[in-house]
């Protein structure tokens, strides 16, 4: 649940600064079309940060006819300062009043009943509680990503996922890079076989990290890690999960499947603080998939050092590069290809629009098999550099790990807890048992 300034832009707008070089990867109509006069959208925000916040405005972008009805969150001033903001950009499409603005734990069940689809963008160990009760009211659901935090949470998901298609529910899941024009036009191209037989790839987040949150006084332990919720595996999943799961999905869809096995190296050189909770701030992981070809992924949280966030690709007739620090997507060997972009493409916004267009129009959407796959992929991984061991994917699926406390409630215990001298317990490969 990464913070971004979000801007007003209009459907207009976004369009034309969207497109791409050569005008051959524009948005079809039909993605970005609503259906005039087939009633209003009743959104429900779950979780007011910067990213659900983000994803509201987003979704308010795509039509008049979509309208914020209610919100929830835990923190009733965080919840105040959202829809401040959003009142600020859609003054006619927002109306939550105070009976429409619940807090607490079960407040997600109450914003639900008043909605026809719920933005879900708590922190995510959250998730997979808020899709199943989403689909058992018969909500649509649009689900930030990664889906789940453990295996547990990835099945409870790929269940609910189920049911959601037997009852016709449309799922978006926050995965945007498979709605962006460059990347759809050059994943394509390497499906239909552009660089041959693909041998090998390699992915990276390699960036910044976000610092933690010092412990407020008095604050109970279930509120300041709820409040830091980055830094505790329960909640986030681990760098690695939150936020590379981009860069991981990216070559599942490429790919076209997931991988079979896993194993890696990861730790903490620069997280040592009690703000730093537990998880770590690099991992290298080794996937394997069905036919043979390795994924070599890499990501890291560490200020100064050198950055990528990016996708490539190696084949038995040529190579692609994907996202290039220039905005260009390129493929070399018998079949070259390049495409620069003029500006980056906004995958937050784009995501919205298929959403929106199969809930007003009727049509199947339901991304949250990938959307679960691609998380389990991470949470593989996760597996892999926490236990040192070489992970297959069915135990890794079938995990009984469950991750998440038994009782929500300020006052209860969280699912791991500070040592005498404040710090709290971190994945030690040799000794830790990940699955």
């Amino acid at each position: 649940m990464n913070s971004h300034p979000e801007l007003p832009v209009s459907r207009r707008d976004f369009l034309k600064t969207s497109a791409v070089a050569g005008g051959a990867l524009a948005l079809p109509i039909e993605r970005a079309a609503h259906a005039a006069g087939k009633g209003q959208l009743r959104v429900a925000l779950i979780g007011c940060g910067g990213r659900g916040s983000g994803a509201a405005n987003q979704m308010l972008n795509v039509s008049s006819d979509v309208r914020l009805v209610a919100m929830a969150d835990v923190d009733e001033a965080r919840l105040g300062t959202s829809l401040k903001n959003l009142e600020a950009q859609h003054a006619h499409q927002v109306s939550v009043p105070k009976e429409r603005q619940f807090v607490g734990f079960d407040a997600y069940k109450q914003a639900l009943r008043e909605a026809d689809i719920a933005i879900c963008a708590t922190p995510p160990g959250f998730r997979p509680i808020h899709f199943e009760e989403a689909v058992r009211q018969g909500k649509h659901a649009f689900l930030e990503k990664p889906v789940a935090v453990d295996a547990p949470g990835v099945r409870r998901v790929l269940a609910a996922a189920e049911e959601a298609k037997r009852k016709n529910l449309k799922v978006g899941v926050g995965l945007q890079r498979r709605h962006q024009p460059g990347y759809i036009e050059t994943v394509k191209r390497l499906q239909d076989g552009a660089v041959g037989q693909i041998t090998s790839m390699r992915c990276y987040w390699l960036g910044n990290a976000r610092e933690g949150l010092e412990r407020l006084p008095g604050e109970s332990e279930m509120r300041y890690q709820i409040r830091n919720w980055y830094y505790f595996t329960w909640l986030s999943g681990d760098h690695i999960v939150e936020q590379h799961i981009h860069n991981i999905d990216v070559i599942n869809w490429i790919k076209g499947g997931y991988p079979v096995r896993a194993q890696g190296m990861g730790g903490r050189q620069v997280r040592n603080l009690k703000i730093h909770g537990q998880i770590f701030d690099h991992h290298f992981v080794e996937f394997e998939y069905a036919d043979g070809s390795r994924l070599f992924s890499q990501c890291r949280q560490n200020r100064g050092t050198h950055t990528s966030i990016s996708e490539h690709v190696t084949g038995t007739k040529g190579s692609a590069d994907l996202n290039d620090p220039q905005k260009r997507f390129s493929i070399t060997g018998p079949n070259e290809w390049s495409l620069r972009l003029k500006e980056r493409e906004d995958g937050h916004q784009l995501e919205h629009f298929p959403l929106v267009d199969a809930i007003l129009n009727n049509k199947p959407y339901n991304e949250a098999e990938q959307g679960s796959k691609s998380t389990m992929t991470a949470i593989m991984g996760r597996m892999a550099t926490y236990s040192g061991k070489l992970v297959e994917w069915d135990e890794a699926f079938n995990s009984k790990l469950d991750l998440l406390p038994k009782v929500f409630a300020w006052d209860a215990p969280p699912p791991v807890l500070p040592d005498a001298s404040g710090f709290y317990p971190v994945a030690m490969p040799g000794r830790t048992v990940a699955l």
